[in-house]
């Protein structure tokens, strides 16, 4: 089914409206992944709902770098000759849809793992790896030992190839610092590559990552510095959200907790990493403080999941560390789809676990490992994975919305999940200026 406009989806049309547009679109299919176009992923009635809320033939104006109408291009046909020529993409079939967010990434850091997936191809476990002193601590050294500008030009590569892949919003992490000096850094350069990129980035502190050396078998001790860095560097602008690593290798839920007391004190949103390798009470906790998101999941019990949904916290997947891992315990999809729990995917990009800058290959992943469906993983990388971010204006192609889009070189939207290597980007816009993506 693919669904028309009419007039009650719509603002009011008039000659006025549809020559006032700093862009314009035309000759394009929209997957918009609005409601408003029958995007209803959790549908019952399937003949009401529209895939991707998928519009043929359509046009869309742009004005101040939002989304300011959206129509059929035979509305617009006859305006076109009050825009110069530059004012008009004639995209000629192609596939637009709203800019790809990736809403869980940890690419600003320092150093190579590379050994470590040696040791892993012999047998080594993660738990083998952590204890022997590599993992996250191994990155925690190196990304202390750079500075600002090293740590800039290493992670701006992995940057940019997200950016060539049609991503406009991305989530930055901290958590290879591990002290306030490095911690800062991060969040600085971080705030930098949105500078000079000119795409949305979201800052995230994760200072309760792991157990820095200095405080070995003294996790309460490190948590009460995670507690006090945390308003220093929010009152630098340098935090938008707060994480926390919730597992039997790295801390419990009580002194998570502690941690997220003070982001509420201080009005930030907080996400956990949660039952990636075991279930001690992640999801259920960040459910209890409204959470933007609970991320990777594969322990999540269904209980959790009932909290999850009516806490309205995102289910972020991680399929490039399930793949990395070789794991075999599945996230719980269908108790997440029968609990309507909006589902995310993203890359995971670090070191470590998820060496991945490529979220068209995590959307492959989420079907090939998770058994995803494509509208699904479309979603997990637009419209939820917005959500998981905090994001009110992005990751659909609606009227009010930021005029963040990706243009595809494809026949179906489906093509974006199912193709592995080949890249079909044809262009992006950013708040409503068309940027090269190479």
């Amino acid at each position: 089914m693919t669904h028309t406009i009419n007039s009650t989806d719509q603002m009011p049309i008039n000659d006025s409206t549809l020559t006032s547009f700093d862009y314009i679109i035309i000759n394009a299919n929209l997957a918009t992944f609005s409601a408003q176009y029958g995007f209803d992923i959790y549908s019952d009635n399937q003949e009401k709902s529209t895939p991707y809320g998928q519009l043929e033939n359509a046009a869309i104006g742009i004005k101040d770098g939002k989304i300011a109408w959206v129509g059929m291009h035979e509305q617009i046909q006859s305006h076109l000759t009050q825009y110069k020529n530059d004012q008009i993409k004639d995209v000629y079939g192609n596939w637009v849809t709203p800019g790809l967010i990736d809403c869980h990434t940890h690419i600003v850091y320092g150093g190579n793992r590379s050994n470590e997936f040696e040791a892993r191809l012999q047998g080594a476990s993660y738990q083998d790896i952590a204890a022997q002193g590599g993992g996250i601590v191994s990155t925690v050294s190196a990304t202390r030992a750079a500075n600002e500008e090293e740590l800039f030009a290493q992670s701006e590569k992995r940057l940019l190839a997200l950016i060539k892949e049609g991503v406009t919003s991305v989530e930055i992490k901290s958590g290879y610092g591990l002290d306030l000096e490095t911690e800062r850094k991060m969040l600085k350069v971080a705030r930098a590559l949105a500078d000079k990129h000119n795409i949305h980035v979201s800052t995230t502190y994760l200072a309760a990552h792991a157990l820095p050396p200095e405080y070995k078998d003294n996790a309460d001790d490190y948590i009460e510095q995670v507690c006090q860095w945390l308003p220093i560097l929010h009152s630098e602008g340098l935090v938008d959200a707060v994480d926390g690593f919730c597992e039997n290798i790295a801390f419990t839920a009580e002194q998570i907790k502690r941690v997220f007391d003070v982001a509420r004190s201080l009005d930030l949103p907080v996400k956990l990493h949660s039952e990636q390798l075991s279930n001690i009470g992640a999801s259920a906790l960040v459910a209890e403080y409204q959470g933007l998101s609970s991320d990777h999941l594969e322990h999540l019990v269904e209980d959790d999941i009932k909290k999850m949904a009516a806490s309205n916290t995102v289910a972020v997947l991680l399929p490039g560390a399930f793949y990395t891992l070789r794991d075999t315990k599945l996230p719980p999809i269908e108790a997440l789809r029968k609990h309507q729990v909006p589902i995310a995917v993203s890359t995971d990009c670090n070191p470590g676990t998820s060496p991945l800058t490529s979220l068209l290959l995590a959307m492959n992943m989420g079907c090939t490992l998770f058994y995803l469906t494509t509208e699904e993983v479309l979603a997990g990388a637009t419209v939820h994975a917005a959500q998981a971010l905090g994001l009110a204006k992005k990751g659909k192609i609606e009227v009010g919305y930021d005029a963040d889009l990706a243009l595809w070189d494809i026949a179906r939207p489906a093509d974006l999940a199912y193709q592995m290597g080949l890249n079909p980007i044809a262009g992006i816009m950013v708040q409503g200026k068309w940027r090269e993506t190479v």
